[in-house]
């Protein structure tokens, strides 16, 4: 065995370990760890794939679901699940929930069951009108659902899903402890509770005793992250008291003033780090604060929530990824076990851990000793 063979082979092996812990990887992210290029990875990729390792996915690879066809051709034949047809409701086709899109249809193709996806608002009457016309249609077996439960509605919506007469399970939401519907509903999301947790403790081990968190106005993942916020602090003995419910995105009118007048609070409070969610409004902070001829991570450390173009921020921003393919992966593998199965299948309701993904915005890189943890 040559000694590109015997690199190629270990470089595989790292590429599966990856693979292994996240259950999905990004060419760019692998590339960069690996320190090869992006052809590489790609070639090592189509590589496992012929041996049935992983399954390529547009950017990057996931692994196989347990009836992958290439593994288990007869056992998909004999599932009967080909036959089904689930409908998908998301409140939006451009950010955030593409990856969770693209995880379901991952496994769809995998599973040998057909996606029809809709697209919604955030709005409880386009959400109800999509569903119903998933339902009117008489062509899907199951629904995965992210409807809008923000507003004085919830337990009116919550109610006439679990009422629908298919099988629903909710995606990146989840209903109250105890729910009066004929059944209770299931659901899988990412536990942004703990993510918020990671950065917190994150910044706390790089020496910030003074923490800011800047939450994006009207978003449903706020409420998880609050949570995670006040227990992080408690925990660490933390003051929990500055905390921010704006959106300061380049498109938001009056940015700079609004972004202004938090980083006259953070100077006067002694903050030294900040959080915020989510990506657009941490480069919107990030490029006001350059722009103050305040350093980042020097004068103020920064952490971002969603990690969709964070990478992109000068300096490249550390955030917390929620692993949104698994999601959408393990909601379609949800609801083929509940249709295969039926009422024998016990209910679940699984949190999905996210990832710290750690840049230059939070450590020098003179100081840094990992790139991610979950």
């Amino acid at each position: 065995m040559t000694d590109d063979r015997l690199f190629a082979s270990q470089r595989r092996e790292r590429l599966m370990e990856e693979l292994r812990r996240h259950g999905a990887v990004r060419v760019g992210d692998l590339a960069q760890s690996l320190g090869v290029s992006e052809l590489t990875v790609r070639r090592d990729i189509a590589a496992l794939a012929e041996r049935g390792l992983l399954t390529k996915v547009h950017g990057g690879a996931t692994l196989p679901t347990d009836l992958d066809p290439s593994r288990a051709p007869v056992r998909r034949q004999r599932s009967g699940a080909a036959q089904f047809t689930i409908g998908i409701v998301v409140p939006s086709l451009d950010y955030y929930w593409p990856q969770i899109v693209s995880g379901a249809r991952t496994a769809a193709a995998a599973l040998g069951v057909n996606i029809q996806l809709r697209g919604s608002s955030y709005d409880p009457v386009e959400d109800r009108r999509q569903i119903s016309r998933l339902i009117a249609s008489q062509q899907v077996q199951g629904l995965l659902l992210a409807p809008s439960l923000e507003d004085d509605g919830v337990d009116e919506m919550i109610d006439w899903i679990g009422r629908l007469p298919v099988p629903t399970i909710l995606v990146e939401r989840q209903t109250p402890h105890w729910t009066p519907t004929p059944r209770q509903l299931e659901w899988v999301r990412s536990d942004h509770a703990l993510g918020m947790e990671m950065a917190v403790r994150h910044l706390h081990e790089h020496g910030h005793r003074r923490i800011g968190l800047v939450l994006s106005k009207g978003s449903p993942t706020s409420a998880h992250l609050d949570v995670g916020w006040t227990r992080a602090c408690t925990e660490l003995g933390l003051p929990g008291d500055f905390v921010v419910r704006e959106s300061v995105g380049l498109d938001v009118p009056g940015h700079r003033d609004i972004i202004k007048g938090v980083l006259d609070r953070c100077i006067a409070s002694g903050i030294t780090a900040l959080i915020v969610h989510s990506d657009p409004d941490a480069m919107s902070i990030a490029q006001y604060l350059t722009e103050q001829g305040v350093s980042i991570p020097g004068d103020m450390a920064m952490v971002s929530y969603d990690d969709e173009v964070a990478h992109l921020a000068e300096p490249a921003m550390t955030a917390i990824r929620p692993q949104k393919a698994r999601v959408g992966r393990v909601a379609v593998e949800m609801m083929v076990s509940r249709l295969m199965e039926g009422k024998r299948r016990p209910g679940q309701r699984i949190l999905v851990l996210p990832e710290l993904v750690i840049r230059n915005s939070s450590v020098s890189a003179a100081h840094r000793t990992g790139t991610a943890w979950t």
